[in-house]
């Protein structure tokens, strides 16, 4: 069973002690117990008898526990973060021009707006690929997110990159999560005119971020996602790897 403590949940075994502590959310239609953290002994077997159908994200020693016993991987990801304070951003990153006459422009747009470029850059290919249909897609992921429903609200330092016709290419989506500022997701059309446009904007985002007081800054990078290494050249440390597993 499960019983609220402040904004974590808590997941109890069969002589009522807890065994799991969890932020409940959403992931790809499935109820998810986020930054799962065992307090108890053997969660796994409460996790299997009480969480069928669920999605949980935690340590990898967790999911492969779970994974041992039933479960299907979902995301092999790493925690990073970026101090904003004893490492602060190049002052000249706020005034870095973006490529081939794009502009920036603040996210305050529809969904809608953003869709074509975010769903061209998370193709079949990709490690974050979402393998719904595009309508499911801008249902359940890009509109929830904007609509601070996922990872909490969007923050200013938020930044699109748009065109001479105001479409939107590319963008870096910011969120309010629990008062940490959390790289939400990074996305740009997959065309080589505008490689490096991703660093760019990221490097914008840290310096608006950092002169609006922002102390900190984090994220999560799939494992097999290469933008790791961008994230990595821009002063991002790792603080954990986490594995997300669908309970059967």
């Amino acid at each position: 069973m499960t019983q609220h403590d402040e904004q974590r949940q808590i997941l109890t075994g069969p002589d009522g002690l807890p065994v799991l502590t969890y932020v409940q959310g959403t992931r790809d239609g499935h109820p998810w117990a986020d930054l799962a953290e065992t307090v108890g002994p053997d969660p796994v077997s409460s996790i299997l008898a009480d969480m069928s159908g669920w999605a949980v994200s935690g340590s990898v020693e967790l999911g492969e526990q779970l994974i041992q016993r039933g479960a299907r991987i979902m995301r092999h990801a790493h925690s990073m973060h970026r101090d904003l304070i004893t490492d602060p951003p190049q002052p000249e990153w706020s005034t870095i021009s973006l490529p081939d006459g794009l502009r920036p422009a603040p996210c305050n747009r529809q969904a809608t707006d953003l869709f074509p470029a975010w769903r061209a850059a998370f193709s079949f290919e990709h490690p974050d690929h979402y393998h719904g249909s595009d309508q499911q897609a801008l249902d359940a992921e890009l509109t929830p997110l904007l609509a601070g429903e996922v990872l909490g609200p969007v923050m200013p330092c938020s930044t699109l990159a748009v065109d001479d016709a105001d479409q939107v290419l590319a963008g870096v989506i910011v969120t309010d999560r629990d008062g940490l500022p959390w790289i939400a997701t990074v996305f740009r059309q997959p065309d080589s005119r505008y490689t490096g446009l991703g660093l760019v904007l990221l490097r914008r985002m840290l310096a608006d971020a950092a002169s609006h007081g922002l102390a900190e800054i984090a994220l999560v990078v799939s494992n097999a996602n290469p933008a790791r290494r961008l994230y990595e050249k821009l002063g991002f440390q790792l603080t954990s790897t986490s594995l997300t597993v669908l309970v059967p």
